[in-house]
């Protein structure tokens, strides 16, 4: 039997075990209480019993990211494209001028008929401009 790969005989010092948690908890219970006890030592806000606020506005929003950042930066740079992707193509003006090129290109194109005269919405050819004109096209 072989001793390599992933499995451990004992737990990695780096993991969280139950009583490492109790002496966390602990830690963090006695340091409340000596806060409490120690009320003329404090600042106004712990004396009237006050919790510091969480930054809000652009303070707020940047803790955040530099949070999640630190946590799950795939995750953020992921986000960051995919909302780039989203946003730029509205204010690129490759955009503007296609939508316009497609609105004056008709969808559907004029065949060729025997006119009999009883037909005023059909070109008497086929290559007759019909619709919004390119002309500001050629301009540019």
């Amino acid at each position: 039997m072989s001793t390599r790969g992933l499995r451990l005989r004992r737990p990695c010092p780096g993991t969280t075990t139950p009583r490492v948690l109790r002496a966390l908890a602990a830690a963090a219970a006695a340091a409340v209480a000596e806060t409490k006890m120690a009320g003329s030592k404090c600042g106004f806000r712990q004396r009237a019993g006050m919790v510091p606020r969480t930054p809000v506005g652009a303070r707020g929003i940047a803790a955040f990211l530099r949070n999640v950042w630190a946590k799950e930066p795939v995750i953020v740079a992921s986000l960051t494209i995919g909302g780039l992707a989203i946003i730029l193509p509205a204010l690129s003006p490759y955009i503007k001028y296609s939508i316009m090129i497609n609105e004056a290109t008709p969808y559907n194109y004029p065949v060729p008929l025997r006119d009999d005269g009883n037909m005023p919405d059909v070109p008497s050819h086929p290559q007759d401009p019909q619709g919004p004109s390119l002309e500001w096209l050629k301009k540019l």
